[in-house]
């Protein structure tokens, strides 16, 4: 079994931490812009403008079974969705607002079509939901409103009450858990008390777990749907941890007791979550791969996200990101499925990464840079019963204490170390996995 303990949740992470690759979903007006889902906030737009995006909007080629059939092929095992974004604009039909996806062209529920399909596929279902709402009469104008530069900012903020805004959202949560059965992850998003106006916009605060009434808005969470997985973003501490658009190049750590956390990295195709149609810095696949792989390798989740278009469809260079986790785990996903962070007496070779079953059985060897002829691994002398390329279970032959090579006076000699023997030629794989059973 691993020796690393995390620090106890409330809610269920068993599964979580066992599936270890999801998608996200960043989906909503701001598609139409089609230039960042901050783009209201951005660009200051005033409501009348932004109201053109509520009239037109019409996903005419939404199809959630093949988003669905698409995470499954990647090898995504759950998913979350956008109901709500800063922009205030509700992906599903609420009783408590008229801004909602029901009342544009698109004439149904897009939240109701994404449970459906994606559950079909038995992919996990999660609920990204923003603390924030740009569109909301309640909502304080702050340092990151739209309205912030008005000059009559602080006279639009008189009457508004974010007590109304706190019930408004409880509300709404309350239907999200409550009309489309077992959720597994509630994501809140986000919390930024700490950050305010300057100059003669110094009146101009940030938003914390007060504002949201964060407290009563995770006990009806936990109350609807006990087992649930709730993230850190509304300023309570909750059962994961969310680094976004940043790797950790070790496992994530609680910041004020340095326990091990549970913990996802939320990652991008490119440079923006929603779609950006003119945004060109593109992930490759060696990139892609090296991300899913290393996050696991320090004990994480990945989160990948992709932004559909206006019309409800994902673009061809999604599809070909997709692509990339596909190919490569319909062979490879057992390095990544129920693993972890490997023993640390099992030293790293160079170029690589290492993960490890939970059960301590199996080591898996990721080849980020392809080696010559042979590889040393510390650690591992006198353990391995066995080695083969996860790709196609082919053999891989090792020496146990020192390598021998074709030159007499080149041995080298490690008694800790297993050297592995490698195929000239990389195998047809773009990370190649040596998969080693343990004694």
């Amino acid at each position: 079994m691993s020796s690393y303990v995390t620090k106890k949740t409330p809610g269920n992470t068993a599964w979580f931490t066992h599936d270890r690759f999801g998608m996200f979903i960043h989906w909503g007006l701001y598609a139409m812009p089609a230039r960042h889902e901050w783009v209201k906030t951005r660009e200051r737009t005033p409501e009348a403008k932004y109201d053109l995006y509520f009239k037109y909007f019409n996903p005419d080629l939404y199809d959630a079974k093949e988003w669905a059939r698409q995470a499954k092929a990647a090898g995504m095992k759950y998913a979350v969705f956008t109901t709500k974004h800063h922009e205030g604009f509700c992906m599903f039909d609420s009783q408590y607002t008229d801004y909602k996806c029901t009342n544009t062209p698109a004439g149904r529920d897009l939240v109701r079509e994404f449970v459906d399909a994606f559950r079909a596929e038995g992919i996990r279902i999660g609920f990204y939901y923003s603390l924030i709402d740009w569109h909301h009469p309640d909502f304080t104008i702050d340092v990151n409103h739209p309205r912030r530069d008005d000059p009559d900012a602080k006279q639009q903020n008189e009457g508004r009450d974010m007590h109304r805004y706190a019930e408004y959202m409880r509300n709404q949560v309350r239907e999200l858990l409550t009309n489309y059965g077992k959720i597994d992850i509630m994501w809140f998003d986000f919390s930024y008390s700490q950050r305010h106006g300057e100059g003669d916009k110094a009146w101009l605060g940030g938003k914390g777990k007060n504002d949201w009434e964060s407290e009563e808005l995770i006990a009806l969470a936990r109350s609807i749907q006990p087992e649930i997985i709730i993230d850190n973003r509304t300023e309570i501490e909750q059962d994961i941890w969310t680094p976004e658009q940043f790797q950790p190049t070790d496992w994530f750590r609680h910041p004020k007791t340095g326990e091990l956390v549970t913990w996802e990295a939320c990652q991008t195709f490119s440079g923006s979550w929603g779609y950006y149609r003119d945004e060109y810095t593109w992930k490759s696949p060696e990139m892609l791969l090296r991300m899913l792989i290393s996050t696991v390798a320090n004990g994480g989740n990945l989160i990948m996200n992709v932004g559909p278009t206006a019309r409800g469809y994902l673009d061809s260079r999604a599809e070909e990101a997709l692509k990339v986790y596909a190919d490569w785990m319909k062979y490879n996903s057992r390095s990544i499925y129920g693993c972890t962070k490997a023993e640390p007496e099992f030293k790293t070779p160079t170029d690589c990464r290492l993960t490890q079953s939970e059960d301590g059985k199996r080591l898996y060897i990721h080849l980020f840079a392809y080696p010559f002829d042979n590889m040393k691994v510390e650690g591992l002398a006198g353990k391995i019963e066995y080695a083969q390329f996860l790709h196609d279970g082919s053999e891989v032959k090792f020496t146990e204490g020192k390598v021998e090579l074709l030159s007499d006076d080149k041995q080298e000699d490690d008694e800790t170390a297993a050297f592995f023997y490698l195929p000239h030629v990389k195998p047809n794989c773009l990370v190649p996995v040596i998969e080693v059973f343990l004694k």
